[in-house]
């Protein structure tokens, strides 16, 4: 990340949270950071293109909706990466995955709105897959903490 513009350090610091809820967010991240309406929306959607930026969206408590949320850890072969990642990322309820150096090398979490609905996902992704070693670690307590990156 040592290559990204000044500019683009300031968008990815400033949308990372607090993401202002208005009409026009982007106009406003504008002002405050000295740009145009345009260059962020341009930038953000070239950031996004470059797969520096993998989403924008909200992020909610699950149980204060009704959902529930798991952590999910899987065995997986070096081979077969690259399709358990783009198999997990299809599902919706998954709100990140990563590698780790660990036998249990991709973790992932889940929401969903059951506990039944994440064990069918699981049980569908080790289909599609092959990978059959996925532990589900489901939430029992939330401990919540703030991920802010200052680039």
């Amino acid at each position: 990340m040592s290559d990204l513009e000044a500019r683009d350090r300031a968008i990815l610091n400033r949308i990372q949270s607090d993401f202002p809820i208005t009409a026009r967010p982007y106009a406003l991240m504008a002002e405050e950071l000295g740009l145009t309406e345009r260059e962020v929306i341009e930038r953000v959607a070239a950031l996004k293109a470059e797969g520096i930026i993998r989403r924008i969206g909200g992020n909610f408590v699950p149980d204060r909706v009704g959902h529930v949320s798991t952590l999910c850890a899987a065995k997986v072969p070096e081979d077969k990466l690259a399709h358990f990642a783009a198999t997990v990322n299809r599902y919706p309820g998954v709100t990140h995955n990563y590698r780790r150096e660990n036998a249990y090398n991709v973790w992932f979490t889940f929401i969903s709105p059951s506990r039944r609905q994440i064990e069918a996902n699981l049980e569908e992704i080790k289909a599609a897959t092959g990978v059959t070693e996925i532990l589900n670690l489901p939430a029992t307590r939330v401990f919540k903490i703030n991920a802010q990156f200052e680039l």
